[in-house]
């Protein structure tokens, strides 16, 4: 199993109307065939020094093995994902385990 965590960063005149649509948008990844597990989540309410709750949306996705997450990679929705979202966001960090 493979585990893809996507920590979004959103710059910082993003609009409500514009974060629902980014939701939205990354809600709409749950649909590639290859991910088998599936979690889109805004920072818990949790004040401890070692949580970090700057970002603004975390993705997670669990795939089968490696070969499922480069399926992923280029597959269209995620393609058109990032076409039409990459400009609302400022950061992103990527964490990927086996």
């Amino acid at each position: 199993m493979l585990s893809h965590h996507v920590l979004f960063w959103l710059k910082a005149d993003t609009t409500e109307d514009q974060k629902a649509a980014f939701r939205k948008g990354l809600e709409s990844l749950e649909k590639i065939e290859t991910v088998i597990q599936f979690h889109v989540g805004t920072p818990a309410p949790i004040e401890r020094a070692v949580v970090d709750i700057t970002y603004s949306f975390s993705l997670v996705l669990f795939f089968e093995d490696l070969a499922g997450h480069n399926v992923y990679q280029v597959h269209e929705l995620h393609q058109a994902f990032l076409d039409e979202f990459r400009g609302l966001f400022e950061k992103v960090v990527i964490y990927d385990a086996q």
